[in-house]
């Protein structure tokens, strides 16, 4: 059995929350229950990473300080990361013991924050508790403490080891009626990587630079006169062009309501684009496509591949020429 702790404080000498955790842990360890710690005040630049560490978890103890109202912005960001990135049939098979200790008013209201946020992403809550402590010295000096917080400890063992079940929570169907959250049509481990992207400061500054790139390359083609529909993509193709030496391939793209093919010519560092009537025979890829999706190609919301994969887009040749466009235009910002 493993459980893991995600412990939200600030991680203060005097936070009675440590202690609770602490002794908990040492209880865990002496039923050999594997046990691993996350405090995230340590964390809090790779948060959004950690709903991957679920999935080696039979059950989680979230345990957080309450200061002055709620449950903290750590454990708030946990949460937000798990709904976003979290493997939810995972989730589903995993118990929550929520452990709240308060400084302050509104310990009960963050025991069962947790509780209800937990149903909410679809897992099974266990029996927590909380309490009100101004010093941590008064749990190590009351036996009567540190026997209630055993027996806590031993109900969550027993409550794992027995997978005993619990009745629906009403949440649950509510949520599937009104809930607005839109889907992101992504798959767990793409879901995780979408992750690892949202923790890298570098992947998000390149993400912004290249808004700002893009929002000044389409006004500057919305207002210029000149420009002709016969342009429409291959401004897109040309400024985003990564030469490859030695590389050599033509791609047909057939745009659904176009009446001439997308003809991209790449020879090393030579790139020859425009729409003509050139013979699909020469090309190493065929591919067809409407609009909406190669509009959302350029603009870097979706690659080639995932297109493909997708049946957004068709396309017959050589693959492993296919596999190259995403390398050879750079829409979408490299990891």
């Amino acid at each position: 059995m493993k459980i893991n702790i995600y412990y939200g404080g600030r991680g203060v000498i005097d936070d009675p929350t440590l202690y609770v955790i602490n002794k908990m842990q040492d209880i865990l360890d002496e039923l050999n229950v594997t046990v691993e710690r996350f405090n995230l005040y340590e964390l809090k630049n790779s948060i959004t990473t950690l709903p991957q560490t679920l999935k080696t978890a039979d059950g989680i103890i979230l345990a957080t300080t309450i200061e002055w109202y709620g449950i903290g912005g750590f454990m708030q960001q946990f949460l937000d990361a798990c709904w976003l990135y979290g493997d939810k049939e995972k989730i589903a098979k995993i118990y929550m013991c929520p452990v709240v200790m308060s400084t302050t008013y509104g310990e009960a209201e963050g025991k069962l924050n947790l509780t209800v946020a937990w149903e909410i992403l679809g897992g099974l809550p266990c029996s927590g508790f909380c309490g009100y402590i101004t010093d941590a010295a008064l749990l190590e000096d009351n036996s009567d403490y540190t026997h209630f917080i055993e027996k806590k400890t031993e109900n969550l063992y027993r409550t794992i080891k027995q997978k005993l079940q619990s009745f629906p929570a009403s949440n649950q169907a509510v949520k599937k009626m009104v809930s607005i959250t839109k889907n992101i049509d992504l798959t767990p481990q793409e879901s995780e990587q979408l992750s690892h992207y949202a923790s890298d400061d570098v992947f998000i500054k390149r993400q912004k630079e290249d808004i700002i790139e893009l929002t000044g390359l389409y006004r500057d083609m919305i207002y210029n006169d000149a420009k002709e529909e016969g342009e429409e993509f291959v401004i897109d193709f040309r400024n985003r062009f990564k030469p490859r030496a030695g590389f050599r391939a033509v791609y047909r793209v057939n745009i659904a309501d176009r009446k001439k093919p997308l003809i991209i010519d790449v020879s090393g560092a030579a790139l020859d684009i425009a729409y003509n009537d050139k013979s699909a025979e020469r090309a190493d890829v065929e591919m067809s496509v409407n609009r909406e999706t190669l509009d959302e190609i350029v603009k870097g919301r979706m690659t080639f591949q995932r297109a493909f994969m997708t049946s957004k887009m068709n396309a017959k040749g050589d693959f492993m020429i296919l596999r190259t466009l995403d390398s050879l235009f750079d829409f979408v910002a490299a990891e």
